[in-house]
Parts: structure tokens; sequence; C-alpha cells
């Protein structure tokens, strides 16, 4: 059997009803319904002209393993939004594990060293260029929040409180047209060991008794707590756990991955793309190579490009393809690697041996 890349573009939800953006942005966040549910909220409220005078529009804490959907989620509302992934503000704070480090979020004051050298990485400005004509909602990601230095925190009070954060010379940058967000991987291994017994493809599904989600979500703020004050949690307006991907949430982003290939080949070649078959047994390869339960779906699209796209681009370049071939991809016979074929239109109904 095999599976035939559509790469068909879908309903913008923008053009419908705004009850249309928890439908499209579930279908970009596969497998983690929680997070959908918490997030398109606040996302109305704005919407609506009904989200408070004086804080951020939402603060959302997004904890779960590695390769579930944090940062995906971020992305995927940004391209909702704004109709990029690229419109949002994205701080890696691991690049802020030390104090002075954080400074440069804000800059240095008048009088200090390097004032006029240091530009501050929040400012009104940035914070305005991930807006588009679309929207005026502006998307803060503050990612691996739990590896900057503590001063970070302390940094982010009156952003999460009151919406508000002064820089070095003295100019205020205003968040109330913004929502935040906060990834970590606090209280991820505690929730691995907790669900190992059981854990797996098979038995790690949507369809987990509840009291297991409840644990989940208790592991998550216990982790939370330890790390940060009080006050700075009671600013959170929701910590969302994300679960580990089931094996049905994996295939469907493979079906996410393969149709984005699609659209890519179409938009780089044009009158030379081709289209692309992938057969069952390739596709279970690339979920086996591209998949686990440690890390999730981030591998997938590095396994991609090394088994499905550097083959095909040599191809490309070396003349194989034409525009309007059908290539095929299946698993080879040793089952170590995915092979070739290639179906020109209207000269043969079997696939040539690349």
């Amino acid at each position: 059997m095999r599976t035939v890349i559509n790469s068909r573009p879908k309903r913008n939800w923008t053009q419908d009803a705004p009850d249309d953006l928890a439908a499209a942005l579930a279908g970009k966040v596969v497998g983690q319904l929680p997070a959908v549910t918490a997030i398109v909220p606040y996302v109305q409220m704005f919407q609506a002209g009904l989200s408070p005078d004086g804080r951020p529009v939402g603060v959302f804490l997004l904890l779960g393993p590695s390769g579930t959907g944090k940062t995906r989620t971020v992305e995927a509302l940004a391209s909702l939004l704004h109709g990029s992934e690229r419109n949002v503000l994205k701080i890696d704070c691991g690049e802020y594990q030390m104090d002075h480090e954080v400074a440069k979020l804000i800059g240095a004051p008048p009088g200090y060293l390097g004032h006029r050298e240091t530009q501050p990485m929040l400012t009104q400005a940035k914070l305005n260029a991930v807006t588009s004509d679309r929207s005026g909602l502006s998307l803060v990601l503050l990612d691996e929040i739990e590896k900057a230095a503590p001063s970070m925190a302390r940094l982010l009070l009156g952003v999460l409180d009151k919406a508000t954060l002064r820089l070095g010379d003295n100019n205020s940058v205003n968040f109330e047209r913004s929502m935040i967000f906060m990834t970590s991987n606090l209280g991820a291994g505690e929730m691995m060991r907790a669900l190992e017994p059981s854990f797996g493809f098979q038995s790690v599904s949507g369809d987990r008794p509840t009291n297991v989600e409840r644990m989940l979500d208790r592991i998550g703020v216990r982790a939370v707590r330890r790390k940060f004050s009080p006050e700075f949690v009671n600013r959170i307006d929701a910590v969302v756990t994300y679960r580990p991907l089931a094996r049905s949430s994996m295939e469907a982003i493979l079906d996410q991955q393969l149709a984005a290939l699609q659209g890519h080949v179409n938009l780089r070649l044009a009158a030379r793309a081709f289209d692309l078959e992938i057969a069952s047994g390739a596709r279970e390869f690339l979920l086996d190579q591209g998949t686990s339960a440690q890390f999730g779906a981030r591998e997938l699209k590095r396994t991609i490009h090394r088994q499905l796209i550097q083959p095909v681009a040599a191809m490309v370049a070396n003349g194989q393809i034409e525009g309007g071939d059908t290539v095929y991809a299946d698993l080879a016979d040793d089952g170590t690697k995915i092979v070739l074929g290639i179906d020109p239109p209207a000269k043969s109904k079997r696939p040539r041996a690349a």
C-alpha cells in the first residue's frame, strides 16, 4: 500500500468563524488537545476585545518531555494568526544562564560601560515586528525557561503581572497585546519514569485513564513549584502538561511532514515538480527511525531529510527525475534503507529502478 502525499492548501481559520481556530490548531499540534483547550480561549478574548487591561493577554508554562510539541504549538499559532511560523519573538533561555547575560535582555543603563553598544533583546519595536496586518497579537516564546539564571524570573515578574518591562534606557515595553509562552522540561524525567511500567507506543495512547492524566499534571506542577518562587508561579495563567505521543499521533505528524515536503517540491521546482508516493514499508521505517518514547517526534524531520530528501535531491541534480514524474519510496529488501523508483508520466505503468 502506498500513501499519496496531498499538498492541497488547507482552509485558513481567519476566513471562517473564530471557533475554527481550535480545530485548526489541533490539526497542527497533534495529540495535545489539553494545550489547545487552554490556549484558544485567551486568543478569542483578545479577538473579542475582552482581554484584561494592565497585563498580558495570556501567560502559559508548557511542560512535558522533549519532542511532544511545546515549541510547535507557538509556531503553529503564529502561522494561524499571522500567516508565518516566524512571527514569534523567541528568547532561547539557554543563552542566559548567568546573571550578567540576563541584563542583555533590557540593555545597560546610561553611564554603564557598553550602554551604546548593547541593544536590548526585548524592545517595543521587536515586539511590534512579530505582529501582522491579520492580527495585532504578538507571541513571545521563552524557550527552556528553567535553564535561565534566577534573575530571569525576577525580571519577568513585572512583565507577567503588569505587562510592563523597563529597559536600561528607561524606555518601557508594553506587553498588553502579547501572549507569553514559556517551555520547560521540568518534571519530564519523573513523568517518563511514572509511565515506564506500561510505556510503549501501544500502551501510551490518547485513551489513558483519567488518573494518569492527573498524575502527570501533579508531577509537572510539583517540579515547577520546586524551581520557581510562589509569586512567579501565581502569575502564570495556565500550566499545560504535554503527554508522550501515541503511535497514531506520530503517524499524523509524519503525514504533515511529508505533505510539507511535497509542498516544498511544488513551490521550489515549479514546472519541474514531481509527485512523491510513500509505500507503507517506507513509512514504518521513517517512524521507527525518527520517533522514540524518550525524544518524541523531534528526530523525524532529520530522518526524512537523510533518508528521503537527500537521495531525491541527488537524483534531481543528476537529471534522473523530470517534471511530472512520480517518485516512489519503498523499503529495501534488507530493511536498512529506503529505495526510490521513478514512474514517468504516460511512459510506463511500472516504476523503473533509480
